[in-house]
């Protein structure tokens, strides 16, 4: 009878300390403005959500869980889950990133003495002179003699914009638009999947060759907000398949 009670006694602490609880939460500005599409990440189970609209998140987790939390815009925090933690809702405020200001050009003003201003708003004389020879040399017509084929040498037709001959060529490529994406998700993004530094940009190409469309990024040479919240949802689709080879070793 004393054995069966001990064991009883056994399993119900065993339960009780392994079980799993659900941490709550919300996740402001420093404005105590509301913040949605935040990544939640439990460090421990590798489980992840986003917050909603008005900035609240539900996670399971227990206690000594580390919580990361992630958004573009917006420096990366860390919580350590605490046994109050359990018991009431997290708040947790997000700092944004320092944003770097375009250099802005200050051009001087009218100051009132008329010498002053006349010497600083008008263009110098040999300025002026060189300027009026540029567009002087630029309207002349060219000489069909220079600009004629030499013999032997291969001249692409001319068409009247029916077709084209030839591929226009990208403005990027998917080497440009990999640098691209890993500086601007920074690599701690990727650190936090779980990824060695090394098997990075293989990821990265192993996302895009996945079926990412990318088209208009690499024609025009330009990644928009959009597009990197495109790569983000891509990259947590692929991350699973990209490990499961790695884990049935």
């Amino acid at each position: 009878m004393k054995i069966k009670l001990l064991f009883i006694l056994f399993t119900f602490s065993f339960i009780t300390f392994h079980a799993q609880d659900y941490i709550f939460g919300k996740i402001v500005t420093e404005d105590r403005a509301e913040i949605p599409d935040v990544t939640v990440i439990n460090i421990r189970t590798d489980e992840r959500v986003v917050t909603n609209r008005d900035g609240h998140f539900m996670i399971s987790g227990r206690q000594g869980d580390e919580l990361r939390f992630i958004k573009a815009g917006y420096e990366r925090t860390a919580r350590r889950i605490t046994a109050d933690n359990i018991q009431s809702p997290v708040n947790i405020t997000l700092i944004r990133s320092a944003e770097l200001i375009q250099e802005v050009e200050i051009k001087q003003g009218l100051t009132g003495n008329l010498k002053i201003d006349s010497r600083n708003l008008n263009k110098p004389k040999k300025v002026e002179k060189l300027t009026r020879e540029i567009d002087a040399y630029m309207a002349k017509k060219s000489d069909p003699r220079i600009l004629a084929p030499r013999p032997g040498e291969f001249v692409q037709p001319v068409t009247k914009g029916v077709f084209t001959i030839g591929k226009i060529k990208d403005k990027w490529d998917d080497i440009d638009l990999m640098n691209y994406l890993i500086t601007a998700l920074g690599e701690q993004f990727f650190t936090d999947l779980k990824l060695e530094q090394s098997q990075i940009q293989h990821f990265v190409l192993y996302v895009l060759k996945s079926g990412f469309e990318r088209k208009n990024i690499l024609k025009y040479g330009y990644c928009s907000d959009a597009d990197i919240n495109r790569f983000k949802g891509a990259v947590l689709n692929k991350i699973v398949l990209y490990r499961a080879p790695q884990n049935t070793k």
